[in-house]
């Protein structure tokens, strides 16, 4: 398999740029519940849960700024604002469903990992 970055130094940044992008804890709760359907910016939050005000809102930006996701703001009293994939969103959700099932299917793996890294640190230092 070929590598992921190759070629010039800013074809690496900008790969880089966007692997950051998606590979932020907060972007993949956020990709993966949009993934179901439009959702108001509470609703994100409530449902993700441990993120704060600003970091959901930095979260969404860049996003949106990204194009990830679209914002639409509906004129009611008070306005009502949703958030929803794009149709770019919504292939990122293949890579995110994939790397999400991987982890789930090597958490013995890793933590068994960890653990033998642990211990050989631990016999190093003694």
């Amino acid at each position: 398999m070929p590598p992921i970055i190759h070629g010039s130094s800013e074809a690496c940044q900008a790969v880089n740029s966007i692997l950051s992008r998606v590979g932020d804890k907060w972007t993949v709760l956020v990709v993966e519940l949009l993934g179901q359907g439009p959702l108001r910016f509470n609703e994100l939050r409530r449902l993700i849960g441990g993120i704060s005000q600003k970091m959901l809102t930095t979260t969404l930006r860049g996003l949106e700024r990204d194009g990830f996701v679209t914002r639409t703001v509906f004129p009611t009293i008070p306005p009502r604002v949703d958030y929803e994939l794009t149709d770019l969103g919504r292939d990122l959700l293949v890579p995110v469903h994939a790397l999400g099932e991987w982890a789930r299917l090597n958490t013995g793996r890793v933590a068994k990992a960890r653990v033998s890294f642990d211990l050989k640190q631990k016999d190093e230092a003694a």
